[in-house]
């Protein structure tokens, strides 16, 4: 049952964010906000909206290592397998500006969230641990995002042209799937924790490991389908733009609203994944750069690299 309940959860916690994408960017465009904007803003908090519902719900139930190990492992999961498998779909050119700005501005994440979380390392503490400080300072590094992407918005001179127009819905049906989709985000959100960490019981399986697997990848779907699809249409920049809009996200926001609300222990296993995520940041960043795409070869080379991870921690359990 419990397994069912995970699989419902995960359907339910994904067909939530589209419904709150579709209510929420159809008030926006009602109001008159640029495309643009909305797309990076509503739409790209929504790809990540599954990884919030479980961080933060996980946050508050005091399971610590589903709340970490899922944003760590979602992020190695986008970087390795959506960009691997979109890659091998069709190589994807990397514009100049993610290159430049984007992609040292997600290595200055890992960075962070890395010193912010090993106390035991860079402060000499006995015990790892996010602090609601901590979270702040995410929180601070996530406006430093957010302001970024509005300047982009306000530089851009075909701003209508770089994102798919929003369908503007009526008001009353807008606010209703706004509504219907948080509640089925919340309520998706706390399935997926009950149901996972019920399995890891079960299984003998230890939270982080259910957190960097089944978690991390059942809420990475939105994001593994939107680049693959993107990649299929030709899309570089959606399909690579997505994956370190996401991460951003993920890190900064989810994150820090999570240790914001409720302080997160970080497990001492967990070091070993701070260290993949990155280390696989610097190699997606490093394959970018090298002839500003990344290859078919390259894309086979992270999937191998994802799959050899998955193969370690599993042992590792």
């Amino acid at each position: 049952m419990s397994y069912v309940l995970l699989i419902i959860g995960f359907i339910i916690l994904i067909k939530g964010a589209d419904f709150f994408v579709d209510g929420a960017s159809s008030i926006a465009k009602i109001a008159k906000m640029p495309t643009l904007l909305i797309g990076l803003t509503i739409v790209a908090f929504g790809t990540s909206a599954p990884e919030a519902a479980v961080s933060i719900n996980a946050a508050i139930r005091g399971s610590n290592d589903i709340a970490i190990g899922n944003i760590v492992g979602s992020n190695i999961f986008n970087l390795l397998i959506a960009v691997g498998i979109s890659a091998i779909i069709r190589p994807i050119i990397v514009q100049k500006t993610t290159i430049i700005k984007e992609y040292p501005l997600s290595i200055y994440s890992v960075a962070v969230l890395i010193i912010l979380s090993l106390d035991s390392i860079f402060s000499g503490s006995e015990t790892n641990i996010l602090t609601r400080g901590d979270g702040i300072i995410l929180l601070l590094g996530f406006g430093v995002f957010l302001f970024y992407l509005i300047e982009m918005a306000v530089l851009s001179k075909e701003a209508d042209d770089e994102v798919e127009e929003i369908v503007k819905l009526p008001l009353s049906k807008s606010i209703l799937f706004s509504v219907l989709g948080l509640i089925g985000v919340v309520f998706g959100g706390d399935m997926v924790v009950s149901a996972s960490t019920e399995i890891a019981l079960k299984l003998g399986m230890s939270e982080t490991l259910v957190g960097l697997t089944i978690v991390a990848v059942g809420t990475s779907l939105p994001e593994l389908v939107t680049s693959v699809t993107a990649a299929r249409k030709g899309e570089s920049d959606i399909a690579i733009g997505n994956i370190i809009g996401s991460g951003l996200f993920n890190i900064f926001f989810i994150l820090g609203v999570s240790a914001t609300i409720h302080p997160i222990g970080v497990s001492s296993k967990l070091i070993f994944d701070f260290v993949v995520l990155a280390i696989v940041t610097v190699i997606s960043h490093i394959f970018s750069t090298s002839k500003k795409e990344v290859s078919k070869t390259e894309g086979f080379i992270l999937t191998f690299i994802y799959l050899a991870y998955m193969v370690y921690i599993i042992i590792r359990n």
